[in-house]
């Protein structure tokens, strides 16, 4: 039998409250609890921060920085910030009609008479609860030196290309890490049916987003939406497990932001081991993830 080298992905536990069985999702602030970076020590701090003065997150990814150098070629150690893009149009006109009626028949729709969620924009509630995100970025930069990510993806759909610009807008980003986010195809929400999740074309997006950048392949239509199929949890999982090994291969940046969807942040924790962690609109998770390049699966 043959066999092909796949990527393998686990979670690192330990590190983060979100990854703990007693951390309820939801009563979890991850902006009064730096992340949920628990407050511990680590192997490294002895040589690190002998006299105690560096911060949680410093000594963090000096420990994180040690298991890089010290792993072998085909493994790295990363951490993703997943955050789920604010409060939408549509999200507003699900509790309104409410789930059922929702999925039956006002989800097919592109709006009503006075709304359009296709390709759902953000609430003035949801560009709120993004400049929340941004404060709290702010204030972890200045207090707490949080690593920032060195690099940035982001959903095509309007309401995270909306929600990456104001999160990560005006922060003191080191220079050479620029903040321009890349709208990858494989980080949207979960395809098909809804309207929702039917993206623009690549022409509005550059227009209204221009910095941002396109992996190579970018379609100019929305290729992938059906009216009549949605995705299941499978499909969904063997797309975001094919979206983790195009950044993984391709990206050495050991944090990485994610801004995508809850129905993608579910399929992304689902594919690394982690435990189910429902997010409330525009909140972030951090995750540290441990990437074997080197296993082997029968083919």
């Amino acid at each position: 039998m043959i066999k092909t080298s796949s990527t393998k992905y686990t979670t690192v536990s330990g590190f983060f409250l979100q990854d703990e069985p007693s951390t309820d999702p939801e009563s979890f602030d991850y902006a009064v609890s730096n992340f949920g970076l628990i407050k511990r020590t680590y192997d490294t701090d002895k040589e690190f921060d002998p006299e105690q003065k560096k911060t949680q997150w410093e000594r963090c990814n000096q420990q994180i920085s040690e298991w890089n150098f010290q792993a072998c070629n085909s493994v790295r150690y990363k951490v993703i910030y997943m955050g789920r893009h604010g409060e939408g149009v549509h999200n507003v006109a699900e509790i309104c009609y409410g789930t059922s009626s929702w999925d039956s028949y006002w989800s097919k729709q592109d709006g009503n008479d006075t709304v359009i969620w296709a390709d759902a924009h953000l609430t003035e509630k949801g560009i709120e609860q993004a400049r929340t995100a941004n404060r709290f970025w702010a204030s972890e930069i200045a207090t707490q030196h949080i690593p920032m990510p060195e690099s940035y993806y982001t959903s095509p759909l309007d309401r995270c290309l909306a929600t990456a610009n104001i999160t990560f807008n005006g922060l003191q980003i080191p220079a050479q890490q620029p903040c321009i986010p890349e709208v990858k195809e494989l980080l949207r929400e979960v395809i098909g049916i809804h309207t929702c999740d039917r993206r623009s074309n690549k022409t509005y997006i550059h227009t209204n987003f221009p910095v941002y950048t396109f992996e190579p392949g970018f379609a100019e239509e929305d290729e992938m939406w059906r009216p009549n199929v949605r995705e299941d949890h499978s499909i969904h999982d063997t797309r975001m497990k094919k979206l983790l090994d195009d950044i993984v291969t391709h990206d050495d940046s050991t944090y990485i932001s994610l801004t995508t969807h809850s129905g993608s942040i579910a399929s992304l924790l689902r594919v690394i081991g982690h435990r189910e962690f429902r997010l409330p609109t525009g909140a972030v998770i951090p995750v540290l993830i441990k990437a074997d390049m080197s296993h082997a699966e029968p083919s």
